[in-house]
């Protein structure tokens, strides 16, 4: 039997969450809301993946709600990052998008946020951008100083359902 024969089959499926650069001023300067875990080390911007029937942009603030314990409210989208992993327990090759949304807070505290992390802060903008852990969230939240100051513009919406062929894709098969 070759080698080839042997593996099993790997799947694919594709995925997707939503999320956003959670961000206030403080003395004139830009401050950003971080998600993190002491082990493995972690430092992210808050996201998720959508319930049933959810459009992109409430399962951006949910996730955001959820994670960070502070409700926040849209001012625009950012943008998209998409990569691809190997979801090893069940061989698993995912396809995953993930919608970033500018937001302000409202109301709430991050000692309130959920198990998920064991520690949620606000960071000032420069000090975020050298802690944060994913390159492609570090060039979001790039996005973000830049479009707060003026240099760069929001992404154009296009609503669309999370559960959606153009976000989700069909069900799951074998490559």
């Amino acid at each position: 039997m070759s080698q080839e024969q042997a593996r099993p089959r790997q799947r694919y499926e594709r995925q997707v969450s939503a999320g956003g650069v959670v961000y206030r001023r403080d003395q004139g300067q830009i401050e950003v809301l971080l998600c993190g875990r002491r082990e493995p080390a972690l430092w992210c911007l808050p996201k998720g993946t959508p319930d049933p029937g959810e459009r992109v942009q409430e399962t951006a603030l949910r996730e955001v709600r959820e994670e960070t314990g502070v409700q926040a409210s849209i001012v625009g989208k950012l943008g998209s990052t998409h990569y691809f992993f190997t979801r090893v327990q069940d061989n698993t090759r995912c396809d995953k998008t993930v919608h970033h949304y500018l937001m302000e807070p409202v109301n709430g505290d991050p000692s309130l946020h959920d198990h998920e992390f064991d520690d949620v802060r606000w960071f000032p903008a420069d000090e975020a951008l050298q802690v944060m852990t994913y390159l492609s969230e570090v060039n979001i939240l790039r996005k973000a100083i830049d479009v707060l100051a003026g240099k760069d513009t929001l992404a154009p919406e296009t609503p669309i359902a999370a559960g959606s062929d153009r976000t989700r894709g069909r069900k799951p098969h074998r490559v």
